[in-house]
């Protein structure tokens, strides 16, 4: 077994591109504390800076045989710089979306409702991929509060039918939920109210 912690970083660079874990490791152990300081110089934020360097060198073992490092240490500082940036840009981004969509001044939100209004706009998206006659169906039921009664006198169709392309509507908004995660079918039960 080689002894790594010998190796100049032009040696280790070279077994990390053949894919050697021991190579990776080391260079991890060499390297770990000085970017986590660059890190945390940029951002101050000591959560903040572990996850981009954790994330940093993930994607350095995961494109190892992809990279063509000339000088370790400053790709490195490159990498975290850049994820750094990438990361303010995806916070003010955030930040400007929620300004643009809540105002704040006016209406306290608290988590509950900020997830019940995501779940909401969520659950229109499928609404709008629904076939027709069920988004038909399920808007008049459930937005306009009309009977299966008054849909079948509207829509021209049997209380079967309404009730068949209520149920059918229902079924693919729940399939869509679960596609789409746990977090979502949590906050599901917050929303079945409005249902």
């Amino acid at each position: 077994m080689s002894d790594y912690n010998n190796y100049t970083d032009e040696l280790l660079t070279f077994h990390l591109k053949k894919g050697e874990q021991a190579a990776f490791t080391e260079i991890y152990n060499r390297y770990w504390k000085q970017m986590l300081a660059i890190a945390w110089n940029h951002c101050k934020d000591s959560a903040v800076a572990k996850d981009i360097v954790h994330d940093v060198f993930i994607s350095l073992w995961e494109k190892c045989n992809l990279s063509d490092i000339r000088n370790l240490p400053a790709f490195l500082a490159g990498a975290i710089k850049l994820s750094i940036y990438h990361y303010y840009q995806k916070e003010q981004r955030r930040s400007e979306l929620a300004q643009q969509h809540l105002d704040f001044e006016t209406m306290a939100y608290t988590e509950d409702k900020l997830d019940a209004r995501f779940l909401q706009q969520y659950i229109d998206s499928i609404v709008e991929e629904l076939p027709e006659k069920c988004r038909l169906v399920f808007r008049y039921s459930r937005e306009n509060g009309m009977k299966n009664s008054e849909i079948a006198t509207e829509m021209q169709i049997t209380e079967k039918g309404v009730e068949a392309n209520l149920t059918r509507a229902l079924k693919i908004i729940r399939g869509g939920l679960k596609k789409y995660g746990g977090l979502i079918l949590i906050s599901f039960q917050l929303y079945r109210s409005f249902f």
